[in-house]
């Protein structure tokens, strides 16, 4: 069962799709070790979910006063579901949705939109993290202060990209079961 764990949305159960086919959502331990560690930072930010699943990341950044959330999946079936799970939270009218694989969004979004927070839980046999923040920041998506929460099967989510990896600054990285967690920001001079 996942649910939202406090703000204007505490204890609002939401629903999951059936199987790990489409959607592997975070676990309720590794949820609430994030928001406890980024717990101070959420309230006015600009949510970007990028692989959105059941939207429980986007919306628990929202009832805890995130001011919008973007979502982005590429099943419909997961955005249905995100969009059931934002009405039922009531947090609806702060949310966008977009059926889309990761890469043309982010290629779309180039120069008309900026994020503050960014949730990255791709699919694990993807292994999109390197790709995906380089789009990120090649696009100019992100401002300086933005924070990355990037979710992965492998404790390493650069995976040889040193170049890439020398442009953040790692504030938590923990294993929860099966998953590493990473909480990132951009090093100033990247910034």
């Amino acid at each position: 069962m996942m649910r939202i764990i406090t703000g204007t949305a505490r204890g609002v159960r939401l629903d999951t799709l059936q199987g790990d086919e489409l959607t592997r959502p975070t676990t309720e331990r590794a949820k609430e070790a994030i928001f406890s560690a980024i717990q101070f930072e959420v309230e006015g930010r600009r949510v970007l979910d990028l692989f959105g699943g059941s939207g429980q990341m986007g919306l628990e950044a929202l009832s805890r006063g995130a001011t919008s959330c973007m979502f982005v999946d590429a099943a419909e079936e997961a955005i249905a579901l995100i969009k059931r799970n934002a009405q039922k939270t009531r947090l609806f009218d702060r949310c966008r949705f977009l059926v889309s694989d990761y890469r043309n969004y982010l290629r779309k979004a180039r120069g008309r939109a900026e994020f503050d927070l960014v949730f990255l839980d791709p699919p694990y046999a993807l292994r999109a993290l390197p790709e995906a923040l380089t789009r990120l920041l090649d696009g100019g998506l992100v401002t300086p202060d933005c924070l990355f929460v990037c979710e992965s099967a492998e404790p390493d989510i650069f995976e040889g990209h040193e170049e890439l990896a020398e442009k953040f600054v790692t504030k938590k990285s923990a294993r929860y079961a099966h998953s590493y967690i990473h909480i990132l920001t951009l090093k100033e001079n990247d910034a």
